[in-house]
């Protein structure tokens, strides 16, 4: 498969907002293998929750969590060694990265974003590529809309794909 190293990532939101995040699951790649994991609760700008019916999350859970910008640190060490992101549907989540950071005034790093929706339709042919069909497909173990569950089953999809499409999936 080569050399490469990078984070998968998966938010959740409260609400409609992109800066509501109130989970992140992060999971380290390097060399093939899942090396490290970071799973956070997010306490959003606003405690006004839309989506506890899909994730589970409520505003009790999050009243005394940290923000996202006191998480950033964290955040930004753990995807500092990465070649670039993995996410599924990757537009959504990359929307949320950078709608927090500027809610925050942090600038957003500039990385490349890979996304398993893509790539298990049209790499590994996987219709529909919703992430739980996606996983029963692979075989993946997943407790969807669990960022760090949906965070791992993005890393295994992209590792997989590579392993079945080779290195042409990093270019």
């Amino acid at each position: 498969m080569g050399a490469f190293n990078f984070t998968a990532i998966d938010f959740e939101t409260a609400n409609h907002k992109r800066h509501s995040a109130c989970a992140v699951g992060m999971v380290r790649v390097e060399d093939g293998r899942i090396v490290d994991t970071l799973d956070l609760l997010i306490r959003p700008p606003e405690l006004y929750f839309e989506f506890t019916r899909i994730h589970g999350i409520t505003r009790d859970d999050v009243l005394h969590c940290q923000t996202f910008e006191q998480l950033w640190p964290n955040m930004e060490k753990f995807i500092a060694s990465s070649q670039f992101m993995v996410a599924h549907n990757a537009p959504f989540d990359r929307s949320v990265l950078n709608a927090s950071c500027k809610y925050y005034g942090i600038t957003p790093i500039d990385i490349d974003f890979k996304c398993t929706v893509q790539i298990a339709s049209h790499v590994l042919g996987i219709r529909p590529a919703r992430l739980s069909n996606v996983c029963r497909v692979l075989g993946i173990d997943l407790d969807h809309h669990q960022a760090l569950s949906d965070a791992v089953a993005s890393a295994k999809i992209f590792i997989h794909a590579l392993s079945c499409k080779g290195m042409s999936l990093l270019r």
